[in-house]
Parts: C-alpha cells; structure tokens; sequence
C-alpha cells in the first residue's frame, strides 16, 4: 500500500533538483482535500448548505462551502514558505504569498458546488507552475499567465462516495483513494489511460439552438451514429466538471461544454478548469481543444479568462473540430 507521500518522494528522487519543495505543496492540497472532505460529509447537519448572499468575481452566488473550501486552501498555501502566490476562482486578484516562493498555484476550490444541497459529487482542481518573476520579489500575474504547456503539476480531488486525488506532473496520470481510518491517500489507480473509445458523451444539450451550426450538425452525426451502432454511447451529465471528467477519464467518454453564438468564450475558465483537465486529459492518452486549436495551446491572457472546452479520445475530439472548423455536413461523412 503505497501513500501519496511516498509516492511523491520516491518519484521526485529520479529528479535531479528534487527539492522536497513539491511535496510539501500536495501535502499541503491533500490536507486540504481531507478536511474539505470532512465538511462535505457534515454539511447537512452541520448548517454548511445554501449561499452565504454574495457572489463572487465570476458573477455567480457563493455557497457556503465554496467560501469555506477557498478560506482553508489558501489559508494552507499562505504558510507554504515554497509558495510565492495563489490565484482562486473565487478571488479577484491573485494573492501573493512568499517572495522567496519558486512556485504558484491556481486553484478552483469547489467546482459543482450548485449541486452540494443535493448530494452530487464535487470537486477540487489545482495547477502549479514555477514562477518565472525575480526570486525575492512579489510574485506577478506572469507567473499564472505561462500557458498550459508550463504547468509541473495539476490535478483534482473528487468528493463522492471515495475522496479520491488524481494528479499529473507529466509522467502520467495516477489516483489515489483516501483510507478515513489511516487518514492517508493510497495509490489506488497507477498510470491511468483513457479509453480510445468514448462509452459516454457529457453535454447539456438543452443549449443546441444556442451552439454554431457546426456543432449543431456534429450533435446531429453524433445521436445517429448511436442509432446504428451495435454499442451506443450513453448520456451520463451530472453538470459537475470533476464528477463528469472522471467518469470519463476511467470508462471513455466525450466531455463538451462549448461556447454559444451569443457567448462565443463559453462559461469554463481557462486556467482553473480547462489548462489543468486538459493536461490530464493529454497525459491519460485522449485530447483536449477549445473546438478550434489545442487547448494546452491557447494563449493565457487573463486571470479568469473563458474557453469552450471539449475533453476526450483523440478521434472524437478531431471530429468536433472538424466539423467546427469547416461545418461539414451531416450527409458528406
């Protein structure tokens, strides 16, 4: 039974500047994750359910979980000394920590939490980069705004009926499962692949009429191909970006949540949701696009900037862009 911080320190011992300093950041996140998961289970006794009369910078109403879970990480990263800065969907500014920090991290606290009054699973996602700012200095908005491809760890943690932890630092993807009783996350899920088939497609559908004609018709090809085929996929959406994207990650599956006419940058932010996920995404074997370009690949510009996001097997994913791209007609496929 290997934990996670073994697991860590043994693989940091292949690094030639292995510091410790990683290590100490995802015990800081696991902790994190073992105490929100603590809450989550309370919150109905608890009085922790329903919104606290605010909203925040992204314009949406604060639950009173979100403001707990964005609290107690940053408050574990603040006394980090190997932490420079924190960004948090929640916040509207970055927030600088350490100036002799080499890294920061972003970190979306509880994505799903419209659905914690109900029971459905939530999550937890964080990406970390080694600043690029002067050592001894306020750590900069450059240092968040390095693009995908600079990430040296991202991940997640799903609150469901296992707390589980699944991160990348580019050598893969591997998960572990907290054990409540040793209090410890435990490797449960090394070297994960996504499959190459996709068993589920995850989108709200509803919005058809509000999506670009390209991707009106690749919906279209999509449900009949599922008519004629011997194994149709099935629509599994929680409406939970973590929740949806693990199923996908173990059982193969399409995740989409684009952008409409009206709103072509979608709702998903960049940094937070989609840098991270799609890092996953790619180290798991699939493909991860905004329907255009790569998503790993779309310049970062601002903190809390929007993306279409479309997350899954290579195949699947080519087609959507094709279609986007050039609104290939149902009948020329």
């Amino acid at each position: 039974m290997i934990t996670l911080e073994q697991f860590i320190a043994d693989r940091q011992q292949e690094l030639e500047s292995a510091t410790g300093a990683f290590s100490k950041i995802l015990r800081d996140i696991s902790l994190g994750a073992k105490l929100v998961s603590f809450y989550l289970r309370r919150a109905s006794l608890a009085g922790f359910l329903g919104e606290i009369g605010i909203t925040n910078v992204q314009g949406e109403s604060v639950q009173k979980l979100d403001d707990m879970a964005n609290r107690l990480f940053i408050n574990l990263f603040s006394k980090n000394p190997h932490i420079a800065g924190i960004a948090s969907e929640e916040e509207e500014h970055i927030i600088p920590t350490h100036p002799e920090g080499r890294y920061v991290i972003l970190l979306d606290p509880l994505d799903g939490s419209s659905n914690i009054d109900v029971g459905v699973p939530v999550g937890t996602i964080f990406s970390i980069y080694r600043r690029v700012s002067s050592i001894g200095e306020p750590c900069t908005e450059a240092d968040f705004l390095q693009g995908g491809r600079h990430q040296v760890a991202a991940g997640y943690v799903l609150y469901g009926t296992s707390t589980l932890l699944f991160y990348t630092t580019g050598r893969g993807v591997h998960g572990f499962t907290l054990e409540p009783a040793a209090g410890e996350f435990l490797l449960t899920y090394p070297q994960v692949q996504m499959p190459t088939k996709s068993s589920y497609y995850s989108f709200n559908d509803n919005q058809l009429h509000e999506w670009s004609e390209g991707l009106q018709r690749y919906v279209t090809d999509l449900h009949a191909r599922n008519r004629s085929s011997d194994k149709p996929q099935s629509l599994r959406y929680v409406g939970s970006l973590v929740a949806d994207f693990h199923r996908n990650l173990l059982k193969g599956g399409l995740f989409m949540y684009p952008g409409t006419v009206k709103k072509p940058e979608g709702k998903l932010r960049l940094l937070y949701e989609g840098f991270p996920m799609a890092w996953l995404t790619e180290q798991a074997g699939g493909k991860a696009s905004d329907g255009y370009q790569t998503l790993l690949d779309v310049p970062a510009k601002k903190i809390h900037q929007r993306t279409p996001l479309f997350l899954g097997p290579a195949t699947e994913i080519d087609r959507i862009t094709e279609f986007l791209r050039n609104h290939v007609s149902v009948e020329a496929v």
